[in-house]
């Protein structure tokens, strides 16, 4: 028999045992169907679309980052539909793509676990440590607490800085990070601006009414919170944008791309803007300040600052705009004689008084009102802690408090002199100011808010920064592409 009358690929299906099997996998699927209806069917209509998504995640382990990153902006969000715990979703991509990394490990392709010789790696992992052994603090009312917050506080930040090591390191792949980053940010905006036209949705106004109301409805206007958990995230998170896309826009030279991101960067302003949350004030305050240091022009550094004194004197000693809500909103920012801010100072006070003889606080999970649901009597729970920095004080103690400063500062400190003094490909070098302009905003907004923690924020702030410390890497692969391409 010839090669092409012999049965191979498809054909195989023809022989007998094969068409056994297919005819009693289908009776099954057809018994399933009939039992279980439109829920059977659609799993096996989606099955096909899992298994090849799992096929392709084990080859590049990448997609897992990837699908995390976009999980988190909708996640929280999605919670207002349906009552389920889609956070833990999260938790189960990067513990997927850990997995996907670990087979990897054993292919051809080998991932360059080098590249975790990084002090934003170190710094993740002795901060989880530390938070590990608040575990043995005397003070903890709940150690059970623990296991649901100290996702958010640190497990987080360590599992995404080593994925982004080790499948987020090429050049490609921040250009990836920021366009998708970009495309997420555009539909919160576009959402957030349907809430305002439009109204709220069944969904939306249903949590509006059990939950969101005191904190969504200012003077009589409602805060916008798009798909994001609250107003305050949304607000913070489209600032976030709107300063790193904005810095990457006006450096861009591919029309299209360029045109697209200064209107997301704009759009992000506004949507910072009808959040009404002004704490998100801080983002672009901030992070331009630092953008114009790091630029290393006089001119520009004279004419920044002119423009940032303007915008201070603006809201703080003018009435201009009055009338407008969402500029009304933010002027209270600068108040301070502002209610809320003397309420935040009175319990910053408490805290002061408790935790002085708490060097180690009072342990992970057990202040704020989160930690109601664990500690229902204690102090802790039942003082407000606003800012993220209360937060970390109230829960660490002063140790605490001050090695987490020390990361913050170290990262900004050394990541500002890598941009402006070690970085040469112009290109990735306004991308990588651009990142850490963008931190430092977040930074700053995190005083006023429990923002850098919570999502999307987080999954933003983490491969950020770990791009600024991958700049050797980066620029060798940069240069690298570019020699190929000469030598082709």
């Amino acid at each position: 028999m010839g090669n092409f009358e012999k049965f191979s690929g498809a054909n195989q299906l023809l022989k007998m045992p094969y068409v056994l099997l297919t005819g009693i996998a289908m009776a099954l699927i057809g018994i399933v169907i009939a039992k279980y209806e439109i829920l059977a069917a659609a799993i096996f209509i989606v099955l096909p679309f899992v298994i090849y998504y799992f096929i392709k995640l084990f080859r590049n382990p990448s997609i897992g980052l990837t699908t995390t990153i976009i999980l988190n902006f909708f996640v929280l969000g999605a919670s207002r539909y349906i009552d389920a715990p889609f956070g833990l979703l999260i938790d189960g991509f990067l513990v997927l793509t850990i997995i996907a990394l670990l087979f990897k490990s054993y292919s051809i392709y080998k991932p360059d676990y080098s590249l975790l010789k990084n002090d934003v790696m170190y710094f993740a992992v002795l901060w989880y440590l530390f938070l590990v052994l608040e575990l043995l603090n005397p003070e903890v009312v709940s150690r059970s607490a623990w296991f649901f917050f100290m996702r958010g506080m640190g497990l987080y930040m360590l599992l995404t800085v080593f994925l982004a090591l080790m499948v987020y390191n090429t050049p490609k792949h921040l250009e990836k990070f920021l366009f998708l980053w970009a495309i997420l940010s555009f539909l919160g905006i576009l959402k957030g601006i349907g809430q305002k036209v439009f109204g709220l949705d069944h969904w939306e106004q249903h949590w509006l009414s059990t939950e969101g109301f005191v904190t969504h409805f200012v003077f009589g206007k409602l805060r916008i919170f798009s798909f994001y958990s609250d107003a305050g995230q949304f607000g913070a998170s489209q600032a976030h944008t709107g300063v790193v896309f904005l810095i990457i826009g006006l450096n861009t030279k591919k029309s299209l791309l360029k045109y697209f991101y200064l209107t997301v960067a704009l759009l992000g302003f506004y949507g910072m803007s009808i959040a009404g949350t002004r704490g998100a004030m801080a983002v672009p305050l901030a992070g331009f300040f630092l953008y114009i240091i790091l630029q290393k022009n006089f001119r520009l550094i004279i004419i920044g600052f002119v423009l940032l004194i303007s915008i201070v004197i603006f809201f703080k000693f003018t009435t201009i705009g009055q009338g407008n809500d969402q500029i009304r909103r933010m002027r209270s920012a600068f108040d301070t004689e502002d209610n809320s801010l003397n309420v935040r100072l009175d319990n910053q006070k408490k805290l002061s008084k408790y935790l002085a003889s708490r060097p180690f606080g009072g342990g992970v999970g057990n202040a704020g009102a989160k930690a109601l649901r664990f500690a229902p009597n204690s102090f802790l729970a039942n003082v407000p802690t606003d800012s993220w920095f209360v937060h970390v004080w109230a829960e660490t103690g002063i140790v605490g408090l001050y090695f987490h400063f020390f990361i913050i500062f170290f990262i900004l400190g050394k990541g500002s002199y890598i941009v402006m003094f070690k970085v040469k490909d112009k290109d990735l070098k306004i991308k990588l100011i651009a990142l850490l302009s963008g931190y430092v905003g977040i930074i700053a907004a995190s005083y006023g808010n429990e923002v850098i923690s919570g999502l999307p924020t987080a999954f933003l702030v983490y491969p950020s920064i770990v791009f600024v410390f991958l700049y050797k890497h980066l620029e060798k692969q940069k240069n690298e592409s570019k020699v190929n391409l000469l030598q082709t």
